[in-house]
């Protein structure tokens, strides 16, 4: 039996979906409505916004921690 803390600690630090959903290759025989490719588009930039913020914060965090 799988220790449930330790599959809980290990997947908060899993970026393979993430990684996934910005380098895979794109499937030419399905048929993306432009509602559906803005929506991606969306959600990447979201993403992206929130990492960036993520990192100012830690980034401050320690700037002011250590001064």
């Amino acid at each position: 039996m799988k220790d449930v803390k330790k599959d809980s600690n290990e997947s908060y630090f899993n970026f393979n979906e993430v990684f996934r959903y910005y380098f895979r290759k794109k499937d030419r025989s399905k048929g993306l409505s432009i509602n559906l490719k803005l929506m991606h588009g969306i959600n990447k930039i979201s993403i992206i916004m929130f990492i960036i913020a993520l990192f100012v914060i830690i980034y401050r965090y320690v700037s002011r921690s250590f001064f």
